[in-house]
């Protein structure tokens, strides 16, 4: 089976990194089921990749609530067909020292990021198996390789992310799906833009002082490192955590 005709899920697939990556397999010729928690957001970003020329859906879902993933991904294959790829992207990446951080953030963060990530790839995971070929991949963070100020239950969620890879990679190698992982560093997305005008994280500039190839990344670089290891050339590689970062941990 080609590419085309593949249907891929990506999470939190409608702005910043995650609709990097819905762009770029649209243009590989993947039919994208782009979910997201925001209103309209999906479905805003479905039309967007449908007007130039791809082939894309939006659904509302909470990755968190698993009765509304469910609903989605079935959506998603009665429009569009079943799915072959997961891109576990969608996150909440919210500040907090760790001493002041209540039990209700703790839990919060990783219901979002771990549960939901569990939810969107279990969910999938079956047809998948079926068809005898997948690919997941999960977006983690280099924040889980190597630590954040402020961040303790991002990190933990990011580096539980980490494990799952290798866990589920594993356990579904036999079943012709491949598992693994992409760990941004500092990627230029709205929601770093919206941290910078609020003063909490440092300039653009700052940060490019800490990255060898001298600048930040971008929803593109994260996007084509998805597409190579959804990409049939892929097949040999599962379990693996793919750093793109710039050539450092900085940031």
């Amino acid at each position: 089976m080609t590419v085309s005709g593949r249907v891929a899920v990506v999470s939190g697939g409608a702005a910043g990194i995650g609709l990097a990556i819905a762009q770029r397999l649209a243009d590989d010729g993947f039919k994208i089921a782009v979910l997201d928690v925001v209103d309209g957001a999906a479905e805003a970003a479905a039309d967007a990749i449908t007007a130039a020329g791809g082939e894309a859906k939006g659904y509302r879902a909470d990755v968190a609530n698993r009765e509304q993933v469910d609903i989605a991904v079935e959506a998603a294959r009665a429009h569009l067909g079943p799915i072959a790829v997961v891109v576990a992207n969608a996150a909440i990446a919210r500040q907090q020292e760790f001493l002041g951080m209540t039990l209700e953030q703790w839990n919060h963060t990783l219901e979002v990021n771990l549960t939901g990530t569990f939810n969107v790839v279990q969910t999938c995971l079956p047809d998948l198996v079926e068809a005898g070929w997948g690919r997941v991949v999960l977006i983690s963070s280099s924040s889980a390789q190597r630590g954040a100020p402020r961040m303790a239950h991002y990190a933990a969620s990011k580096g539980g992310q980490i494990a799952l890879t290798k866990a589920l990679a594993v356990e579904f190698a036999k079943s012709g799906v491949t598992v693994n992982t992409v760990a941004p560093s500092s990627i230029d997305t709205p929601s770093v833009q919206k941290k910078r005008e609020e003063g909490t994280i440092p300039s653009a500039e700052d940060m490019a002082k800490y990255i060898p190839v001298g600048r930040e990344g971008t929803g593109q670089d994260i996007a084509n490192a998805v597409s190579y290891l959804v990409s049939e050339g892929a097949s040999y590689v599962t379990g693996q955590t793919l750093s793109v970062n710039g050539g450092s941990f900085i940031g």
